[in-house]
């Protein structure tokens, strides 16, 4: 049996059994991490194929970390980084997001959320496909992948407080969806 550092040296040169067993691998992890960007199980599944084209092409690019154990870990972090850049490069293809260059921080004032920081991950992730594309692309960059808000200004290339004005927007609907959900459940009980 082969261990990790080995398969990633066989997709270095290019082995079939080794891009295999990477793809066997880390295809749930990545298609997870598509499906928190694309609704659409098709559109997922071509562009966690997608994805692992780019990671094939790039390996050469990925450093192992000096400690064994972080191995697995660091290839994980690199990989989401290409499938979450993924999902918003076809985002953005697919429709152009809407003009928020002309949003100003004070119109959206930013507020402290405590309701948010309390809710269970299943519950944010399984409501998060009620958010309008931008929201819950920014939200998933700032709270689920960790980018800055500066990150997120570069690489969707906005200003920086139009990423903190979705952002709450993202967490204020959030919070109203969660209080329905919880209003409900009490409801039908």
């Amino acid at each position: 049996m082969l261990n990790f550092e080995d398969i990633i040296v066989g997709c270095l040169h290019n082995e079939n059994k080794s891009k295999e067993m990477v793809y066997k691998s880390f295809y749930g992890y990545l298609i997870a991490i598509v499906l928190r960007y694309v609704n659409d199980r098709n559109d997922a599944e071509e562009l966690v194929n997608d994805v692992f084209i780019k990671v094939f092409k790039a390996i050469p690019q990925f450093k192992f970390p000096e400690n064994k154990e972080e191995h697995e870990k660091a290839f994980k972090g690199w990989i989401s980084k290409i499938a979450s850049r993924t999902s918003i490069d076809f985002l953005r293809t697919k429709k152009n997001l809407m003009s928020i260059d002309d949003i100003v921080e004070e119109q959206e004032p930013l507020t402290e959320l405590n309701i948010i920081s309390a809710l269970n991950v299943k519950d944010i992730l399984k409501l998060l496909d009620a958010l309008p594309d931008t929201q819950k692309m920014i939200f998933n960059l700032f709270e689920v992948e960790g980018f800055s808000h500066d990150e997120i200004s570069k690489l969707l290339n906005i200003p920086e407080s139009s990423s903190r004005v979705y952002l709450t927007r993202a967490k204020n609907k959030l919070r109203t969806l969660y209080g329905k959900t919880i209003i409900n459940s009490y409801a039908t009980n």
